[in-house]
């Protein structure tokens, strides 16, 4: 593997190479002191070994004591291989000036400014796998003049038969997309190098009426398109990146339509059983000429709409199909076709430059870069609030801390996001009370990568972030490490009132809450009152009846259970639908962007509510709960033919077991760990399998479990992956230091 190195280690070969790596590389992170000696066997070791790695850390950011000798010639040469191989990707050890082989961590990068004085936006950085075609998209922003109805089934839709490019024609297919078994190495802005091919069909003249069909621009997602008819295609979606799941989220354009003819479009790759198009969700579409000529944006659009199980015989699970007719507004027009309207990163720098460039909101409204992506894009944090007249004004406001597109596909977050911005913002006598009042800490888009390259839920890691929020990882999930991070020094400042994470809901209507039950009877159903006030601010859209506070296991990783166990009362997910209302004078009608928005408002205006020193609304809020809450227990126990009563100790009843689970996401579990490193390890199972003889990829923490079996001294590395199980905060450095090493030792 490395020749030089191999030369070197024959001619002067050390005597224990696992006792030598294991020793150097704990005893420099702090987790081992003692002489010099046999790790797992000499007397006169001194382990000092502790659950928390902070134990011979001085100071709250890694000043360790340096108990570590100088390395031998020989030990410099193998330690300096390790640091320097390009397995050991890690952005936290620093090099002395002239390429000394002792490193050392670097102190944590501070907050600052992202844009320039011009004001120019950070181009996207995309895998550098993806072609990106160079045309820069824009979309108006347009509320319809009337409702928009859900659609209306007939009992008449065609049900199409899925037939293929076996019997079709492919007119638009992406061949460089990266899927499972690959894994993120690098970006850079434009994508793949070279020249950008022409995926779409040649036309054969005027008359050739194919249409043209496009989706490498940010946040676009189709993979590829067949014509099975003159009108009729079949689509398939890409995956998320590095994944074989996630087919939900699509943006495609296509171009050279024709007005009088009934197209029909069939995706034919979904994965959710369940969809809100069998309960009226149209499509949404655009068109260019209408947006020039008549200022008209995004509209629903779609008859004939079905969502039907692909029953196919390969013996793999099952895909579902969304099939829809429609008919173009005009011959040779531009149009494109998307889940939801769609909120891109440009979109965000777009509105964030225009914040920076006010010189009035940029007084209370401070922008600064929380971390980069995995792909080097920024995620940014907001924080606001007015300047406060003293230090003790200061330090007595409370904060709240809001955040969107932890899951890509998910714009309505960021629309709802937009809302609450345009808000705060505002010169309005309630945003000014509400900056007196809080410090506002806003991450707009925690998963930047995802949102450029259309995934529905991953990031550029293959994995759910929203899974992944107690994760050690730095490097693999730094926005959700980071802002965790974040939160937890601003705990250690002030008191954290709130935490909420927009999201969108792809199988239920309207808008509501996931929350926390609160076990503290201090604050006994006090999780609930903002909720239930919201839903009476915006009750034609916020259904507190579709809210739920009960923790599942599997969500334990999620930002509002993470939060809550930090010590965050108020922790809750928003979940915003992709299709509308079915509350008030809404029924039955889409959500348009400027009902998303209206939300961001409400959530102001409740938080004033929730806030008011006169607690009459609070505590009638909390009568009516505790009314409501005795209904339902009343309503549990007829089910199972039972007599309660309740005017003794009902309140003693496990809220938990009142609730059902939440009908959230299908990706309830986490998938492990990230791809890259699962490939590294399989480079390892390759080259040495495992005692265990299993042929499986280890997954998630087992990955030290794994190493443990083929280490000379199982008993110390078992210690060592415990301390790491407990808060590590260096794991992905050390895992792939111990798995460089041994690629070394094996080679």
């Amino acid at each position: 593997m490395f020749p030089a190195l191999k030369t070197e280690v024959k001619q002067e070969t050390l005597p224990d190479p696992y006792e030598d790596f294991m020793y150097h590389h704990l005893q420099y992170y702090g987790y081992f002191k003692g002489q010099r000696g046999s790790l797992p066997n000499s007397a006169t070791h001194q382990h000092v070994w502790k659950n928390n790695p902070r134990y011979l850390l001085n100071g709250s950011f890694g000043k360790r004591e340096d108990t570590r000798p100088d390395p031998l010639p020989k030990e410099k040469l193998l330690y300096s291989l390790m640091l320097r191989s390009p397995l050991l990707k890690s952005r936290q050890l620093l090099h002395g000036e002239f390429g000394e082989v002792n490193p050392c961590l670097q102190e944590p990068r501070g907050l600052f400014a992202f844009f320039s004085s011009s004001g120019s936006l950070q181009a996207p950085r995309w895998p550098i796998e993806c072609e990106v075609i160079k045309e820069n998209l824009h979309h108006i922003e347009w509320v319809p003049p009337q409702p928009e109805y859900f659609y209306q089934p007939t009992g008449n839709e065609k049900l199409p038969e899925i037939v293929g490019e076996e019997k079709g024609t492919v007119v638009f297919q992406l061949d460089s997309v990266p899927t499972e078994g690959s894994y993120f190495t690098s970006s850079r802005v434009g994508g793949k190098r070279g020249t950008i091919r022409e995926l779409a069909v040649t036309l054969q003249g005027p008359k050739d009426n194919t249409l043209l069909f496009e989706s490498r621009f940010e946040s676009g997602n189709l993979q590829k398109a067949v014509r099975v008819d003159t009108y009729e295609y079949e689509l398939t979606l890409r995956t998320d990146l590095y994944t074989n799941k996630h087919t939900q989220w699509f943006y495609f354009r296509v171009q050279n339509t024709r007005k009088d003819a009934t197209y029909r479009f069939t995706i034919v790759n979904l994965l959710k059983p369940k969809s809100l198009y069998t309960i009226g969700m149209k499509p949404l579409m655009y068109s260019q000429l209408d947006a020039k000529t008549h200022n008209i944006g995004w509209r629903r659009e779609g008859n004939e709409i079905r969502y039907f199980k692909n029953n196919r015989d390969d013996g793999q699970p099952p895909f579902y199909c969304l099939t829809w007719t429609v008919r173009f507004p005009h011959d040779q027009d531009t149009c494109f076709f998307a889940h939801f309207y769609p909120y891109t990163y440009t979109d965000l720098q777009c509105y964030l430059v225009s914040v920076a460039n006010n010189p009035v909101q940029s007084q209370f409204c401070k922008l600064r870069t929380l971390c980069r992506s995995l792909a080097g894009n920024t995620v940014y944090l907001l924080t606001i609030t007015n300047p406060s007249r003293t230090p003790q004004e200061a330090a007595a406001k409370k904060a709240v801390v809001l955040s969107a597109r932890v899951h890509p596909g998910e714009s309505n977050g960021s629309w709802v996001m937009k809302g609450f911005l345009d808000f705060i913002l505002s010169n309005s006598p309630d945003a000014q009370l509400l900056r007196d009042l809080f410090v506002f800490k806003v991450v707009p888009m925690l998963n930047p990568d995802g949102v450029i390259v259309g995934n529905y839920r991953c990031s550029l890691a293959g994995r759910d972030l929203n899974r992944h929020y107690k994760t050690m990882l730095k490097e693999s999930f730094p926005c959700i490490w980071h802002t965790r991070n974040m939160i937890k020094r601003l705990l250690e400042e002030r008191e954290v009132l709130m935490y909420c994470d927009f999201h969108g809901h792809s199988r239920k209507n309207n808008i509501f809450l996931y929350g926390c039950n609160n076990s503290d009877r201090k604050y006994w159903l006090h999780e609930r009152v903002f909720p239930f006030m919201l839903s009476k601010n915006a009750p034609d859209k916020f259904s507190f009846h579709s809210c739920n506070f009960k923790v599942q296991k599997c969500k334990e990783g999620t930002g509002r259970v993470v939060m809550w166990r930090m010590g965050i009362l108020n922790s809750y997910t928003m979940e915003s639908t992709f299709g509308g209302s079915t509350l008030g004078n809404k029924r039955d009608t889409h959500f348009t962007i400027e009902d998303l928005k209206s939300l961001g408002y409400h959530v102001c205006d409740t938080l004033l509510d929730f806030c008011d020193p006169d607690r009459t609304k609070f505590m009638q809020c909390l009568t009516e709960l505790k009314e409501l809450l005795q209904q339902e227990i009343r309503k549990k126990f007829n089910e199972h033919g039972q007599d309660m009563d309740l005017e003794g100790s009902w309140s003693d009843i496990s809220l938990s077991d009142i609730e059902s689970s939440t009908s959230g996401s299908d990706s309830s579990l986490s998938d492990g760990l990230p791809v890259h490193l699962l490939n590294i390890a399989e480079k390892v199972r390759l080259h040495r399998p495992f005692h265990s003889g299993s042929s499986s990829l280890p997954e998630s923490m087992s990955l030290l479990v794994r190493l443990v079996e083929f280490s000379k001294y199982p008993k110390i590395c078992r210690k060592y992956s415990n301390s790491i199980l407990t808060g590590y905060p260096a794991l992905e450095s050390l895992i792939l230091s111990f798995i460089t090493f041994h690629l070394f030792i094996y080679s």
